[in-house]
């Protein structure tokens, strides 16, 4: 008996026996602050201001900025049906946020305006070719779920996720000049080696990436 509960306790205190994904289901969260919805530069200003930059100064976000961004590039701005700050196809809400930093890879969850940790590792040298990949404190990393876009052909599904992920890297964008942040959007991607570190299923497909920081000082 006393060997037989040995065994019962060692499954379930030794997490090494557990699978990553249900790892992951459990990980850690954080709570994001209540994005600020008020303020910033006029809306032609940004659009005079927006650009791309490829510079990056490692110097990490503050929470409540990440906060803004994600509220602003993804964020529920309606209570009715949850809506979003960028629209989508047939509101099926078809794009997944992912955040790559130091600190690990994120799952950013409008609905909680949670980050759910996926893992600790910084893969941020396996996303794409370019150096400043390393040098940004954030990624984004922008992935379809064709599972939720209905009995539809791949190229179909891929045009519509490719028109989903520019509404909310726009936004970005425009966030990022309102802001003065750095920010660049870029779809050269080691695809495969970035989605077994991410632990996609097939039907998820990564469409854009976008880095982001402060300009270099």
């Amino acid at each position: 008996m006393y060997n037989i509960l040995s065994i019962i306790l060692f499954f379930l205190i030794d997490t090494s026996l557990i699978p990553d994904r249900a790892i992951a289901q459990e990980g850690v969260r954080i709570e994001l602050p209540k994005p600020r919805t008020d303020g910033g530069k006029p809306l032609m200003q940004v659009l005079n201001r927006r650009h791309s930059s490829r510079q990056f100064s490692p110097e990490k976000l503050p929470l409540q900025i990440l906060s803004d961004m994600l509220w602003a590039a993804w964020g529920i701005n309606r209570s009715d049906a949850g809506k979003r700050t960028a629209p989508s196809m047939g509101n099926r809400q078809t794009i997944d946020v992912y955040i790559a930093s130091a600190d690990g890879l994120y799952l950013y969850d409008a609905k909680g305006n949670v980050l759910k940790q996926i893992h600790e590792k910084d893969i941020r040298a396996k996303i794409g070719r370019q150096s400043f990949v390393q040098e940004a404190p954030v990624n984004l990393i922008y992935v379809a779920d064709f599972s939720r876009m209905g009995e539809r052909s791949e190229e179909q599904k891929s045009f519509l996720s490719g028109a989903d992920t520019g509404y909310i890297s726009q936004n970005v964008y425009l966030y990022c000049a309102s802001e003065g942040l750095a920010t660049v959007v870029f779809h050269s991607i080691n695809r495969p080696v970035l989605e077994k570190e991410m632990r996609l299923r097939a039907d998820q497909k990564i469409t854009l990436v976008q880095s982001v920081g402060y300009n270099p000082r």
